[in-house]
């Protein structure tokens, strides 16, 4: 009984990770309600975030308890095609209409659960990416579109051509052959993770000093130090 319920612990995390998605898409379509203390665009970068830690936690329980699955690598590919790929799709979309862009324009995000889905079915597939990235890695996208929404109620709204170009260039990222390295940490060791450790610190300063918009340039430091990276991964 104990060892039937803990070799399905992993994947129950990961359908946490796929509840969250799916409220964070609710909350989306309610962008400037308030609900609660909390307008439904806030809830909705809350649970993205909260589907992240049950991301990073699926993967962990898994190494700990052993228990990797076909089953589980395939649902945890689904929740995050809807978490980091439909949601912020969602979001970006519903942030365009409320700025009073016409639908035909508001369907322009689509592009990033498309984007989505091919980034995850082809890692899934890539056994170059075992080790490294291939691409923005889908959480890394939702985690920009958070930032943004940041920037935006922070700073105001950039137009609809700024948010186009953004998710071409964003969603094309995902789907990019360039290396980009892994945030996943298997030692603690400070000279073979010094990148990780200081994406961490830089992610960190920015949000103090930025606020959420900080998430945003958390994500293109990312780029940016992948790409000094690229020689060696």
């Amino acid at each position: 009984m104990l060892r039937r319920t803990t070799s399905q612990l992993p994947n129950s995390v990961t359908c946490l990770n796929l509840i969250s998605g799916c409220i964070a898409i609710f909350m989306s379509f309610h962008l400037n309600d308030r609900i609660g203390p909390l307008t439904g665009g806030s809830w909705a970068m809350i649970a993205m975030g909260v589907a992240a830690v049950f991301d990073f936690l699926d993967g962990a329980t898994a190494r700990l308890l052993h228990k990797f699955s076909p089953l589980g690598k395939d649902l945890d590919s689904l929740s995050d095609l809807v978490s980091f790929g439909v949601a912020p799709a969602m979001l970006v979309s519903n942030i365009m209409t409320s700025y009073g862009n016409p639908l035909t324009v508001a369907w322009i995000p689509l592009m990033i659960a498309v984007c989505g889905a091919i980034r995850l079915a082809t890692f899934n597939t890539d056994t170059e990416q075992a080790v490294n990235f291939r691409g923005l890695p889908i959480p890394a996208n939702a985690v920009f579109w958070i930032g943004v929404y940041g920037w935006i109620r922070t700073y105001g709204y950039p137009g609809w051509g700024v948010m186009a170009v953004l998710i071409v260039l964003v969603s094309l990222a995902m789907v990019g052959r360039f290396k980009m390295f892994s945030l996943k940490f298997k030692n603690f060791d400070i000279g073979e993770n010094f990148s990780r450790y200081a994406l961490i610190v830089a992610a960190i300063l920015f949000v103090v000093f930025n606020g959420l918009s900080g998430l945003m340039w958390t994500i293109l430091f990312y780029f940016f130090l992948s790409m000094l990276k690229r020689k060696h991964l």
